[in-house]
């Protein structure tokens, strides 16, 4: 078991390679919740936060630990990206918040079921019949993400994979991969994304249409508006926020349904009855969004450990969705846990995910048309993980229907 920082450099994105490194998290739950991690690539070096409840407390408490001081990311925040939601505090956090959430009320989700089901099966239809080993990632997992965003942002059907390249080059900026070595990648993806953001916040000025830009660009509160700058951040936060995460999570799901096939058969005798408790368990198992960063705004103490202002401090949610004092069995892959108060879209304070809803429709109809439509699909090679710190993804995941 690796328990020190030069066998485990968690800001490492190779480190992610093999997997989140779960025997480094559980030894720090157990001997050092709170855990100063050096860092040659973020010097001095930044908190790590491990234990279910700390998470929470730290999340809640936007007033000790800020998300806009530094932003959410070990990188300092770039500039413009102070305006995305991730990187603010109350007010400013709130002010855009409630303007968002315009786009992503229970009856604009409940709207679009019909066509995310439409979606799925015909995603899972394509490849019936196809007896060769698939990529799952881009066949299966990425596809449904990128179908609800284009949906969601007006964004032509055959543009959608722009969606897919550029939250790749964002993500991915460590991956050699998706950057060709080259880390200003993310940023000029960055610049093609808001270019293509504002030509249809241009478009919808013209031509409103009953879509989520139309919504945002015209929504008012207290007499204010997004401006152009905050609507095309909030674009590419929900491109990565949208996309990549619920891709994952598909993805790693699946993986481990294949690598618990015990699990897979207690699925599969009762698809209806179960999805719900399964969608909560991959969520849990998989954690795709692996940390986020505050700084220390105030001295402070966590568990009796000194904490200065200024201080950078990580809480790990696939760590803490993994605490012995919240989960019986944590590493157990069980999908008829219950209950299951996982943490995968954050720890219940003013940043938890807008679009869990969504998410949570996407994952579970993607599952159920996969389950029926092609209940034996198996592994056919090794899954191929992404490089980052932040996203526990997976690249490549091939895989045979039967």
């Amino acid at each position: 078991m690796a328990t020190t920082d030069t066998a485990v450099q968690l800001d490492d994105p190779s480190t992610y390679l093999g997997g989140p490194p779960h025997d480094f998290f559980d030894h720090l739950r157990r001997e050092e919740p709170v855990h100063w991690h050096e860092s040659p690539n973020y010097p001095p070096g930044f908190w790590v936060v491990t234990k279910y409840a700390d998470v929470i407390a730290i999340e809640r408490d936007v007033k000790t630990f800020s998300s806009a001081q530094g932003g959410a990311l070990l990188d300092d925040q770039a500039e413009g990206t102070e305006l995305m939601m991730l990187n603010q505090d109350p007010p400013q956090h709130t002010r855009l918040r409630n303007l968002v959430a315009r786009g992503f009320t229970p009856k604009v989700i409940k709207a679009m079921e019909p066509h995310i089901r439409e979606a799925a099966a015909q995603i899972v239809a394509r490849q019936l019949g196809n007896d060769d080993v698939i990529d799952f990632v881009p066949n299966f997992a990425a596809e449904l993400p990128l179908v609800v965003i284009a949906e969601l942002l007006g964004v032509p059907y055959e543009d959608r994979h722009k969606i897919f390249e550029w939250s790749n080059r964002l993500i991915g900026n460590s991956d050699e991969e998706y950057n060709q070595g080259a880390p200003e990648e993310a940023m000029e993806a960055s610049m093609e994304l808001y270019m293509y953001a504002q030509s249809l916040a241009d478009a919808r000025r013209e031509r409103p249409m009953d879509d989520i830009v139309t919504t945002l660009i015209t929504a008012e509160l207290d007499g204010e508006q997004l401006s152009d700058i905050e609507f095309n951040v909030f674009v590419l936060l929900l491109a990565v926020a949208g996309n990549e995460t619920t891709r994952n999570l598909i993805s790693g799901g699946m993986l481990a349904l294949m690598e618990h096939p015990e699990q897979r058969e207690v699925v599969l005798a009762d698809v209806p009855g179960t999805l719900d408790t399964l969608v909560d368990e991959m969520l849990r198992f998989v954690s795709p969004v692996m940390y986020f960063r505050r700084t220390v705004v105030a001295d402070t103490e966590l568990r009796g450990v000194p904490l200065q202002a200024g201080q950078k401090i990580t809480v790990w949610y696939g760590a803490a969705n993994r605490d012995e004092d919240q989960f019986t069995d944590p590493h157990t892959f069980d999908v008829t846990r219950s209950p299951n108060e996982h943490i995968a879209f954050g720890g219940r304070g003013p940043h938890y995910c807008l679009g869990t809803a969504l998410a949570k429709m996407e994952i579970k109809t993607m599952f159920e048309e996969m389950l029926t439509q092609v209940p034996d699909m198996r592994l056919a090679g090794e899954p191929d993980r992404l490089a980052s710190n932040l996203i526990n993804g997976i690249k490549h995941l091939p895989v045979k229907l039967r």
